[in-house]
């Protein structure tokens, strides 16, 4: 499924319609590492509003980049934690994990990485930039579907802070 497919620019039905920003789809049956390993790390998150888990910065984060008009979402996570969390899969399982790529300079293991072409910017302020949203949903699907199953409790989202 290409990113285009699963990323948007949109307002999120908790959040309210004002409130637009960039939501990604986790697809927990995938067979990516880096997004099987996304999908674990949700687990860590704490509810909030019903449906609505807070992930720690230090379990999972969220980078945006932007180039001419494409902007790109990276989600990277702590080797520890990437370690924790794929400790008892099997070798070939680890062997994928450690081919993910890291960041440059920070040490942290890039999970995921999704860009499209968009003018929009996502808002900075003193606290690091605006969060991004995932969206976990078995299989692939395209986002009124993803509302949908979260209205009928079948998908949640998570908030990942940004820096």
């Amino acid at each position: 499924m290409s990113d285009t497919a699963q990323m948007w620019i949109t307002a999120v039905p908790p959040f309210g319609d004002d409130d637009v920003g960039v939501l990604l789809g986790i697809d927990i049956q995938s067979d990516a590492p880096g997004q099987r390993l996304v999908s674990r790390l949700l687990n860590r998150g704490h509810e909030g509003e019903e449906g609505v888990f807070y992930l720690l910065a230090d379990d999972l984060c969220a980078r945006y980049e932007r180039t001419d008009d494409r902007l790109a979402v990276s989600l990277l996570a702590w080797p520890e934690v990437v370690n924790a969390e794929s400790a008892d899969g099997d070798d070939a399982v680890r062997r994928a994990v450690d081919e993910l790529p890291r960041e440059v300079g920070g040490g942290r293991i890039v999970l995921l990485r999704r860009e499209i072409v968009t003018d929009f910017v996502p808002e900075h302020g003193p606290d690091g930039s605006q969060p991004v949203l995932l969206v976990d949903h078995a299989g692939p699907a395209p986002l009124a579907a993803l509302f949908a199953a979260f209205a009928e409790g079948d998908a949640s989202f998570a908030v990942v802070n940004a820096d």
